[in-house]
């Protein structure tokens, strides 16, 4: 699942926080929802039941509750439990072939369904910001929720990858963007990346898939594809010779490779966003 597909439909927000006393009880919940939900604790303690197990959970702790999942909510007798939750469902949406592609959810996200976050100042931040935006109901409230939302599972990934034992593969990763970026208008192999980052090249391949959602070749023409449409509006230049300086040798192959990543030709791209028809 590549994450930045997903367009997400707020349900609704919701929070418990040490003023809130006369709102909410410290009963057991029990209940099944046919949405996803996201529970971020900042305090008190308790346990939740899911699937059969039960997880210990206090500040810091992040849950993640699938549809039609059944599970239990067990507050701490003695200690109050305080959080925020947002409720929300999404679909992949995908632009190919000049098309737009909608569907609808059919996995959950890969997350855990029980997470401990280490360093979570900024989630706890940004996840205040979706429910109080939530709450407050201003004008284009569901907009900037929905980006708020974008932004809360953007940072729930990064903190988790930045304190997961890969996180030193994941710097690597990037390294290997960082390279391709600088390096747009040569050309680069599997063999030449995996060399930089001393990684296997069938190693590098599966973590890179797994980080960006494209294999290492589809990023890097994808990286080409955004800084020929840049040259192409410029003007300047013919569709050739913008092949040329982003290491095409062949410029068919190269408007194969456009029109697959744009769903269109580079000349007709040009046609449209040049000429405007």
């Amino acid at each position: 699942m590549n994450i930045n597909n997903l367009f997400f439909q707020l349900h609704y927000c919701n929070s418990r926080q040490p003023s809130d006393v006369l709102k909410f009880s410290n009963r057991t919940i029990n209940r099944t929802i046919p949405h996803h939900e996201l529970i971020f604790i900042t305090g008190g303690k308790g346990h939740i039941i899911l699937q059969h197990k039960k997880y210990e959970f206090k500040e810091g702790t992040l849950l993640y509750i699938s549809p039609n999942v059944q599970y239990s909510i067990e507050p701490d007798a003695e200690e109050s439990l305080y959080g925020l939750a947002v409720h929300f469902s999404y679909a992949t949406v995908g632009f190919n072939s000049n098309k737009w592609d909608i569907t609808k959810e059919t996995d959950r996200l890969s997350l855990n369904f029980v997470q401990i976050l280490k360093d979570y100042y900024q989630i706890n931040n940004t996840f205040k910001k979706l429910v109080e935006g939530w709450d407050a109901k201003l004008p284009g409230y569901e907009f900037i929720t929905k980006t708020l939302l974008q932004q809360l599972l953007f940072e729930i990934y990064q903190n988790i990858k930045k304190n997961s034992k890969n996180y030193s593969t994941s710097l690597k990763v990037e390294r290997v963007i960082e390279y391709m970026r600088r390096n747009v208008d040569n050309k680069l192999t599997l063999s030449d990346l995996s060399e930089l980052v001393q990684l296997s090249s069938e190693y590098l391949s599966r973590v890179f898939k797994e980080t960006t959602g494209y294999s290492v070749i589809e990023f890097f023409n994808k990286i080409k594809i955004d800084k020929a449409k840049e040259l192409i509006i410029e003007g300047d230049k013919k569709i050739k010779e913008v092949a040329q300086v982003l290491g095409f040798t062949d410029e068919f192959y190269f408007s194969r490779v456009f029109k697959k990543i744009e769903g269109t030709s580079p000349s007709k791209f040009y046609i449209k966003n040049v000429h405007g028809y």
